[in-house]
């Protein structure tokens, strides 16, 4: 391993961003097949612009096959159940139309109508074998950045926690950001997406940095590096100067265009940065209590930075710059940004604590151990993430406390 600088990205082929831009969705369909299998959020499937996308592609020359059976969190039978379902239209492309569920689940049946399940063969990072059915992606929320990663995830009651199976093989192959989508989304789903996005962005920005071995293969996440840093320094100012006005204000179209721009870069950041301990301690957290992943990762994210921030204070003090927190003496300034992270966390409803969830205080070592496991995850910490570690990360989450509050 060597300590020198380096860039890597992984992208769609083309990525279009702005109002308007469902326009391009038949002609970028046709461009890849004739037949689709259509992955729509049921809830967007009611929307008139829906209906009036699937009657473009059908004047395209495109014959689409819906459906709707989208169910939050992706229980893994259900994944299976839908790609089996699928195999009956042999798509040429798999559309998917929805927020990050959505989008997973066209990955996940993109790779199942490909390559031989069960869906577990695949956990991990690097097992899928081969190219899948082509993705197109059309997010209507902007929080998982997932029409540019090359991550899906799905809940495994067998493993008491969420599971992500991690490959550039599912990176979509184009992707269409429209803002106008997410106009009037519920203020809860609009801040546990946009929540999501920016703790993407953060923890793209707080990875280890140590190139790999570029002989042989490099894992998904390769730590920070000079690309994925550029671009998630920029979502994090995109994303903290506009998440509160999307959620408080639902048909601002403003903050509905920033925030998918921020989400997009925050995706594209993290699909090589990666993201860290929040992310591995929401998989448990997550599992245990069933709330929505953004919520989760929102909530751990200010008691991750305040125990990493001695080994990360520089990168904080440059999120201080992208968060626009007034100047001050370094060590004051590093945790007035951990705190203003804070402040933005429940500025939107994120709740503060993990005992506001219910969780009680004898969970937190199973948490903790489960945790470790998610390795993809914890070895992207700055600082080794030892079981102390985690422990007191969760100590503080519980209690709803920061180091400076305790001290």
């Amino acid at each position: 391993m060597t300590d020198r600088e380096f860039g890597l990205l992984r992208l769609p082929e083309s990525v279009l961003v702005g109002v308007g831009t469902l326009a391009a969705l038949p002609r970028t369909v046709v461009e890849l097949g004739r037949t689709a299998l259509v992955v729509a959020d049921p809830f967007v499937a009611t929307k008139p612009w829906f209906k009036q996308a699937l009657a473009s592609l059908a004047a395209a020359g495109v014959e689409a096959t819906v459906t709707t059976d989208v169910v939050p969190e992706l229980p893994v039978g259900e994944v299976e159940r839908v790609a089996e379902a699928a195999r009956a239209a042999s798509p040429e492309v798999v559309i998917g139309i929805g927020g990050g569920s959505a989008l997973d689940l066209a990955k996940l049946v993109a790779l199942l109508l490909t390559h031989p399940g069960p869906l577990s063969t695949y956990y991990g990072e690097n097992a899928v074998p081969g190219p899948v059915v082509p993705i197109v992606a059309v997010p209507t929320t902007a929080g998982t950045g997932s029409e540019v990663t090359p991550v899906a995830v799905v809940s495994d009651p067998a493993r008491e926690l969420k599971v992500g199976v991690s490959s550039p093989r599912l990176i979509p192959r184009r992707a269409i950001v429209d803002p106008e989508l997410a106009l009037g989304a519920p203020a809860t789903v609009t801040a546990y997406a946009g929540i999501d996005a920016f703790v993407h962005a953060v923890e793209s920005f707080t990875t280890r940095r140590a190139a790999p071995d570029w002989s042989t293969a490099p894992p998904v996440f390769v730590g920070r590096n000079l690309l994925s840093s550029l671009l998630g320094l920029e979502a994090v100012h995109v994303i903290g100067c506009n998440l509160r006005a999307a959620v408080h204000e639902p048909f601002n179209l403003p903050a509905r265009e920033a925030m998918a721009y921020g989400s997009l870069l925050a995706g594209m950041a993290f699909g090589t940065g990666g993201t860290h301990l929040s992310h591995a301690l929401q998989y448990p957290v997550g599992a245990a209590t069933k709330t929505p992943h953004g919520l989760g990762t929102g909530l751990l994210l200010p008691y991750v930075l305040d125990a990493l921030r001695p080994a990360i204070e520089p990168e904080l003090l440059q999120l201080g710059d992208a968060l626009e927190v007034p100047p001050g003496p370094g060590n004051e300034r590093s945790q007035a940004v951990v705190e203003a992270v804070r402040a933005l966390v429940r500025d939107i409803g994120v709740p503060g604590s993990l005992a506001e969830l219910g969780v009680s205080r004898e969970q937190l070592p199973r948490f903790a151990e489960l945790a470790e496991g998610v390795t993809r995850l914890v070895q992207n910490s700055a600082v080794a993430a030892s079981r102390e570690l985690l422990d007191t990360v969760l100590d503080a989450a519980w209690a709803g406390t920061l180091s400076e509050t305790r001290n």
